[in-house]
């Protein structure tokens, strides 16, 4: 059963121009059965978010300033999204934002067993990013959709000059997690080694650095071994990874 999910968008914090890209995202983790954005629709910077809301039927919430300094839209999605919580319609959330503002938020949904999926550009703050179970970076999701309307060979890595570099840092962290998960002979299923960087961080994506998949990243990499194995159950053939050992 496929889970449904709250969407809950910050308009004051997040560009209109990516809702396409970004829905599109979403729906690979549920039904966003719930869909609001947030913010003070008064005020004319918010004025290109209006031409999208009908066609991703995203409901506007109309949330007044009603102080100099404070931000009532953050307070508003809040206590939104307690409601919604203690509702029982829903089995997670989506929190689109770049505000740290939500961090204690996130951890909270977490704590009640929801799962939280978060949204927003590479200049979140890092405690709302590992407060969720995964992090997405809006840009990234820009990138991956012009990639696919100029038909980039698949598996290659795109040529743009926002996407992270394969570190020393980011080798070791994936070495580090495939002998967590790796049998008597090394080998470690690429799933398992895919949900295990997730949980140990968030922002972990193949995407960011400019692979749709984890496979091509892994296999760019000369540190590692990459072996596909027939399944007994199903068509697709079962990826598993190693370690390379210095002879």
């Amino acid at each position: 059963m496929e889970n449904n999910l709250a969407v809950l968008i910050d308009g004051d914090n997040i560009p209109s121009a990516y809702v396409k890209e970004m829905m599109e995202e979403i729906a690979k983790y549920g039904n966003p059965t719930i869909k609001r954005i947030y913010g003070d629709w008064t005020k004319p910077q918010l004025i290109k978010w209006k031409n999208v809301l009908l066609e991703n039927a995203i409901n506007p919430m109309q949330q007044y300033g009603y102080t100099t300094g404070k931000n009532a839209t953050d307070s508003a999605m809040i206590i939104d999204a307690m409601d919604i919580l203690y509702s029982q319609k829903v089995q997670g959330f989506c929190l689109v934002s770049s505000d740290s503002d939500f961090t204690r938020l996130a951890t909270r949904l977490r704590e009640a067993a929801m799962k939280v999926i978060g949204i927003g550009e590479k200049k979140t703050p890092r405690p709302f990013i590992v407060a969720c179970d995964k992090f997405i970076y809006i840009e990234i999701l820009k990138d991956v959709f012009k990639e696919q309307e100029t038909e980039v060979v698949k598996g290659k890595p795109a040529k743009k000059d926002n996407l992270d570099k394969i570190t020393p840092k980011v080798i070791k962290l994936i070495a580090s997690t495939i002998s967590d998960v790796a049998d008597e002979d090394g080998w470690a299923f690429l799933g398992d080694v895919g949900g295990l960087l997730q949980k140990k961080q968030p922002n972990f994506d193949s995407r960011n650095y400019g692979f749709q998949k984890l496979t091509p990243m892994i296999s760019s990499i000369d540190k590692f071994e990459v072996e596909s194995r027939e399944n007994q159950v199903g068509r697709f053939k079962l990826i598993y990874v190693r370690n390379k050992t210095d002879k």
